[in-house]
């Protein structure tokens, strides 16, 4: 294990004598930190796993000893040894999942996910009987916070949003209006590359939300300088470049605009931002990563702390309509990523036609709300095939649903065989030009939602 280059934190915090809790890395650290042993690539484990309980202490209280538990698992490398003096908590089949040492709690499992159905309780554990604290938080002290934070960082100052049709720069919209009236302007820039119909259905639901949006078509702006683009990164880029060079010019048009307000979530940043050491960035997201540096506009993002499921406790808070809120999450970048290959405007009917067709479908068997995200890849393939007595050689759409909570982790969804054929039938009748659907079994880790 190549220990030297890896990110580390000052051995100040274990004096200050505090509980501490390590997961994943966090684990590794602390062993690390405290002399135990590392072991790298000899326990790999992704994904669904099975742990025991060895002592029913700290992290593990209220469960029995030798019970089995569920979690999600993303590591390659392991602790062999814990610290001398360390007591393991919690064991594998193939390597150490828990221990305590002193006033620190590490766990090699993400608790913070929902494909980890005991996290809650034993993340509880360690927030409520481990470091004594006390739950008194609620979604509306985050309201009033960012609030007065807004109001005293803009000043005077006009601030522009971005709106893309998605939950969260849906619930932002609805926010800063609320918080900034007139002074805030929100834009929807149609870069060509929503879902169909979305600008209308956004811009009608935000009229009735008394917000004023203003609706930019730059659709032939955006599919000509992605024409012969290929690459996703590219992609991100050129579309976060181009989305910030759309505002800017709107923005002059705006006296004393200073701010632009994104819905950046917590996942978005940490897919997004490499920190020092040998992380790697997942993807580029377009309103983290892809801003340009010499952007003169400063950003607003009040929910960059914040997963999908608490923006949509916001939402309700806000007394935004479950209908809206219960919308699956659509990538910044926008069909962009979910055409595989080259963008055109015959790949982005196909793509749009069977999109619609897929969460149509899910709205019509009551299953849109038992998946998180559901949506349409079109593949940068052509596959045989035979209609009537003709022979087609036509495009191939893969179709991702994935059950979530906050996006860190999925698993795609089990449908009935009934249902996934009617769905796959649909598409290969009613949309010319593709011959074959496919369904995505992977789950995140090690693959992303996405497929770029």
């Amino acid at each position: 294990m190549k220990t030297q280059a890896a990110p580390k934190i000052g051995k100040a915090l274990f004096e200050w004598n505090l509980p501490t809790l390590g997961i994943c890395y966090g684990m590794q650290l602390i062993s690390f930190l405290k002399q135990g042993k590392l072991e790298s690539g000899k326990a790999r484990e992704y994904g669904f796993c099975e742990v025991q309980v060895l002592e029913n202490s700290g992290l593990f209280q209220g469960f029995r000893r030798g019970e089995k538990l569920p979690v999600w698992m993303s590591h390659g490398d392991s602790v062999g040894e814990v610290p001398d003096g360390g007591k393991v908590t919690a064991e594998s089949e193939k390597c150490v999942v828990a221990f305590e040492y002193q006033n620190l709690h590490a766990i090699q499992f993400h608790p913070e996910v929902a494909h980890t159905p005991i996290g809650t309780q034993v993340l509880s554990n360690f927030l409520f009987k481990v470091a004594k604290l006390e739950s008194n938080w609620k979604m509306e002290n985050f309201l009033e916070t960012h609030r007065r934070q807004i109001l005293e960082r803009i000043g005077n100052s006009q601030v522009v949003g971005g709106v893309s049709g998605g939950v969260d720069s849906t619930v932002l919209a609805v926010f800063l209006g609320k918080v900034l009236g007139k002074r805030f302007h929100p834009i929807l820039v149609d870069n060509g590359l929503l879902r169909k119909n979305e600008a209308k259905e956004v811009f009608e639901f935000l009229k009735k939300q008394g917000v004023n949006l203003k609706v930019i078509d730059a659709s032939q702006i955006f599919l000509s300088k992605l024409k012969g683009i290929t690459d996703p990164e590219k992609k991100r880029k050129i579309i976060g470049k181009t989305f910030i060079e759309i505002f800017e010019r709107e923005c002059k048009k705006i006296k004393d605009a200073k701010f632009l307000a994104q819905g950046t979530l917590y996942p978005d940043v940490i897919e997004s931002v490499s920190v020092k050491g040998p992380s790697h960035t997942i993807k580029t997201h377009h309103n983290v990563g892809g801003l340009p540096k010499e952007m003169k506009l400063k950003l607003i993002e009040p929910f960059r702390e914040l997963f999908k499921d608490e923006v949509r406790a916001l939402g309700r808070e806000l007394g935004i309509p479950e209908e809206v809120l219960g919308r699956h999450p659509f990538p910044g970048p926008g069909l962009a990523v979910r055409i595989l290959g080259t963008i055109t405007p015959e790949r982005l009917k196909l793509l749009r036609q069977a999109d619609a067709i897929f969460i149509e479908e899910l709205h019509d068997k009551k299953l849109y709300r038992e998946i998180w995200q559901a949506f349409a890849v079109l593949l940068p393939v052509q596959t045989v095939g035979v209609m009537g007595d003709a022979r087609t050689y036509e495009s191939v759409v893969s179709l991702r649903a994935v059950t979530s909570r906050d996006g860190m982790t999925a698993d795609w969804y089990d449908f009935e065989k009934s249902a996934l054929g009617r769905i796959a039938n649909r598409i290969i009748n009613e949309v010319p030009g593709i011959n074959r659907v496919v369904y995505d079994v992977s789950s995140k880790p090690p693959a992303t939602i996405e497929w770029e």
